[in-house]
């Protein structure tokens, strides 16, 4: 199957919302979901481009997804070891409540696009975040390899795709 989602990405002709991307010197980030308007993703060069999943996870906040470790149900799949985040980046591993976000009946996903890594803002080396399950995908957090079965399961859920 050459296509996973019904989700289009093209050029802007006379759209009122569309999103643009840049290269500034900024990371790698965009805001979650349709603001209206212009909308600005940052993909800045050569370091977010260097794994394709980079570019598909800021996409995916642009379409509307949040991480998936700050998930309402995240303490039952990963424990955040917040003596090794730096001072200032706790609030990137705060839980949303379950209004905020929706796994959109898709389990917790380690495999996910949208993982951190398990030393994503780390101050001493030392993980940030440890699975409490054992499985195949729980050494994938953070990859960037590319979507997950359950990324594509969340994108088609959302936009009600036919695929």
């Amino acid at each position: 199957m050459r296509f996973r989602t019904c989700v289009r990405f093209k050029l802007r002709t006379t759209e009122e919302d569309y999103i643009v991307i840049g290269s500034e010197n900024s990371g790698c980030w965009s805001a979650v979901g349709r603001l209206g308007g212009r909308q600005e993703l940052n993909l800045q060069s050569p370091n977010c481009l260097r794994m394709i999943g980079t570019s598909i996870h800021e996409l995916m906040h642009a379409l509307g997804f949040f991480h998936e470790q700050n998930r309402h149900e995240r303490d039952s799949y990963v424990r955040v070891i917040s003596d090794n985040v730096k001072p200032g980046k706790i609030k990137n591993f705060r839980k949303y409540s379950s209004n905020q976000e929706s796994g959109f009946g898709v389990e917790y996903d380690y495999g996910s696009v949208m993982h951190y890594s398990t030393t994503s803002f780390t101050r001493n080396g030392q993980p940030t975040m440890e699975a409490l399950r054992d499985t195949s995908d729980s050494r994938k957090m953070g990859q960037r390899m590319g979507f997950s079965a359950g990324d594509v399961r969340k994108i088609n859920a959302m936009y009600k795709c036919q695929v």
